[in-house]
């Protein structure tokens, strides 16, 4: 009866001789690729970017741990990602994603973006249908909520906003394991929302903090950008831009790389008007893809800077 005993014990007893190797594990389920792709397509965030790679190795090492009869109580992966716009919050959403599908934590791997006017109705019995829809279709997956602070608008009393986030928080703590919410927005604001509906807070493990580009990063980033279309910034431009970014950083409304993003599609539609107007023949190839000077100069973010400079000195 005690040899009996000893068997069943060493039939639950986890594998203690078996070895793994971790650094192949990581290979073998293409993280490393994922991971690169996140430096590849994000500059800088370098606190972000090890956040990322420490949760992934997390899951990596409590998927062998399973497969090793070592069980364990499994993670809670809802996420909260705060900064300013503009700062990269979709893409490294878009990444986890990728990884949760990678290490088996999600079937799909897909992401679902939604805002409040997805989730929450204009009247009774509006909002529950439209929450339950957006949850089905982001089942497997990620959910992404951004501006998610806007779901709880306690001065307005005839607001169903609460109806979602009740939804939302059940379907948080019973699906865990085939749905991961990731709620996204201003630090500030989210710090708000948090202690508004402690229920969030308690079911989410990881808080993840964007930082502000620097401007040689926001720089960086503009390159790359116009690299993508096939653009480039001459040295004049470049010059320009680095004046530019920092000249509008410091007024309202600047979102990072979303303002870099938007400030070269206006240098590009500059550049179309400049080059149309002074062409008398064929044009080169690198003409038409080169950004001067000029095509920044012309920004209103100067001609502002300008006038107040006139105005000090009248």
């Amino acid at each position: 009866m005690a040899q009996a005993a000893a068997t069943s014990s060493a039939a639950t007893r986890p594998e203690a001789d078996v070895l793994v190797d971790l650094r192949a594990e990581f290979s073998e389920t293409g993280l490393a690729d994922v991971l690169q792709n996140l430096d590849r397509d994000l500059v800088g965030l370098a606190p972000v970017k090890l956040r990322i790679r420490e949760i992934a190795t997390l899951l990596l090492v409590d998927r062998v741990r399973k497969r090793l009869g070592l069980e364990s109580e499994a993670p809670t992966l809802h996420m909260s990602f705060t900064g300013n716009a503009g700062t990269g919050k979709t893409t490294v959403a878009l990444r986890m994603a990728e990884i949760l599908h990678r290490l088996g934590y999600v079937r799909k791997g897909h992401i679902v973006s939604v805002t409040r006017d997805d989730l929450v109705g204009q009247y009774i019995g509006h909002t529950a249908p439209k929450t339950k829809e957006i949850l089905k279709r982001a089942m497997g997956g990620v959910l992404f909520i951004d501006e998610a602070y806007y779901l709880h608008r306690p001065e307005n009393e005839r607001d169903y906003g609460q109806e979602a986030i009740e939804i939302l928080l059940q379907v948080m703590e019973n699906q865990r394991d085939d749905l991961v919410v990731v709620l996204a927005g201003y630090t500030d604001r989210m710090e708000m929302f948090f202690r508004s509906n402690p229920g969030f807070r308690s079911r989410v493990s990881h808080h993840i903090d964007f930082p502000d580009y620097s401007n040689e990063e926001l720089l960086d980033i503009a390159e790359r950008m116009m690299a993508r279309q096939n653009y480039v910034l001459d040295s004049g431009a470049r010059a320009a831009f680095a004046d530019y970014i920092a000249l509008r950083r410091s007024q309202p409304l600047f979102a990072n790389a979303r303002s870099v993003r938007n400030a070269l599609d206006r240098a590009r539609l500059r550049h179309s008007a400049r080059i149309f107007e002074v062409s008398t023949g064929a044009l080169s190839a690198a003409e038409l893809s080169t950004i001067r000077a000029p095509d920044i100069l012309a920004s209103r973010v100067f001609h502002m800077r300008d006038a107040q400079s006139d105005v000090s000195r009248g």
